[in-house]
């Protein structure tokens, strides 16, 4: 059974809302597993959250179909943190000290998730990782584990590098939010950059949220630089390519893109549709890529997601938080047990089976090999979605062992391309 919970933490107070999802499914006897996390529902981080959290309630709705974990039925308790990082430590507190769950999931995104690392560093409770990036780096939690396909700079943003200077490319640009993610991301672009030999002739932080664009664009026009690289998140992501496509940055990019989230989520590509041509971009799944399994569970999210009015296609975050569900459901039947000593043991010992591939991790709890790919943009038309679900849209330039075809430079001739 997967019970969610929704509570939205502001100065008016504190509303829970409780729903059953998971009627018709037989019980298992004893009393629930639960596991507890927020997820972003509301906010810049919404759309990915919802549909994170549908893959997650699949997830239990399939295990508890096999008779749950340990003969107990699994129940989901999940809080909207509203995409806000001030909010997480209070409801982790709750989770762990009302709800009195058994085990954790982070929230989708590093922002949101780095404030809570000391709390359960502190409470040395098993932590499963969201799609968030270093926030283990300094805080060193040895039951940490990320289901992201990453794991330090070098898995964003050296191909993204290497394909520019193959490119011709010899001066380099960066730009980013000035937040927990975004500067993790861009301190890793910028030692790839001094060791590349590249020059970078612009580096630039921003408020994050920011909605205008117009001077960072102008300036790194001026800046005249070849290859480009982003770290933003959602909403910034949009104003962002609306700015680029406006004002141009000129015939001498070769690569623009690397690390902008939100250009994974299916309602901004439809949004954005021929904005996107010719931006190269970090990725974690797009069709043609093969995983055991991936198909028949796009299959079931697209239902699910048609229903709850989530992103239709789901390529991002929701096959991750399946697998999720998935290492711990492997840990728990392979230990027996709900120990958080036991289950981190099993986890930094073992390679994980997922529909996202197998799955193995380092000291710190991140992939123990980056799976990451740099996909671009090439033909999409305005106002349709169902371009999406094919290839040839999104088409993987690095690495070579996933590579659908070669990249397009300069950027001018690859927003054109066909």
């Amino acid at each position: 059974m997967d019970k969610t919970r929704r509570k939205v933490l502001g100065t008016a107070g504190a509303a829970v809302m409780a729903a059953n999802l998971g009627a018709g499914v037989a019980h298992a006897q004893g009393a629930p597993v639960k596991i507890g996390m927020s997820m972003p529902q509301t906010g810049g981080l919404g759309a990915g959250g919802q549909a994170a959290l549908l893959a997650l309630r699949m997830w239990v709705d399939d295990v508890n179909a096999k008779g749950g974990l340990l003969g107990r039925k699994v129940e989901l308790i999940a809080y909207d943190d509203q995409s806000n990082g001030a909010n997480t430590p209070g409801i982790y507190t709750k989770l762990l000290d009302v709800d009195k769950v058994d085990l954790l999931i982070a929230p989708y995104a590093t922002n949101v998730t780095a404030p809570i690392m000391p709390l359960v560093k502190e409470r040395q409770k098993l932590l499963m990782g969201n799609f968030s990036f270093q926030v283990n780096a300094k805080v060193q939690h040895d039951m940490w584990f990320n289901n992201a396909p990453w794991n330090d700079a070098r898995g964003w943003s050296e191909g993204f590098f290497d394909m520019g200077k193959k490119a011709g490319g010899k001066t380099a640009a960066i730009f980013a939010a000035d937040a927990e993610f975004q500067q993790n991301l861009a301190n890793g672009a910028r030692e790839i950059i001094k060791s590349s030999g590249l020059n970078l002739v612009y580096d630039q932080n921003y408020p994050p949220n920011s909605t205008d664009f117009s001077s960072i664009i102008r300036a790194v026009r001026a800046s005249r630089a070849e290859v480009i690289f982003v770290a933003c998140y959602p909403s910034e992501a949009v104003a962002i390519m609306r700015s680029v496509n406006e004002i141009g940055l000129g015939s001498q990019v070769q690569l623009f893109g690397g690390g902008m989230v939100g250009l994974q989520f299916t309602p901004i590509m439809q949004s954005l549709g021929s904005l996107l041509n010719g931006v190269t971009n970090y990725n974690s799944y797009v069709p043609g890529m093969k995983y055991p399994g991936i198909d028949e569970f796009f299959k079931r999210y697209s239902e699910r997601a048609a229903a709850a009015k989530v992103d239709p296609l789901g390529f991002y975050l929701p096959p991750f938080n399946y697998a999720t569900g998935q290492m711990i459901e492997a840990a728990v039947n392979a230990t027996k047990s709900l120990d958080h000593k036991k289950l981190a043991d099993y986890l930094r010992k073992n390679t994980h089976q997922t529909i996202v591939g197998p799955i193995s991790f380092d000291k710190n709890g991140e992939r123990a090999k980056s799976a990451v790919v740099q996909a671009q943009f090439r033909n999409i038309q305005d106002n349709n979605v169902d371009q999406f679900k094919n290839t040839g849209k999104q088409i993987v330039v690095w690495p070579d062992s996933e590579k659908q075809g070669d990249l397009i430079t300069p950027f001018d001739k690859a927003r054109k391309a066909t």
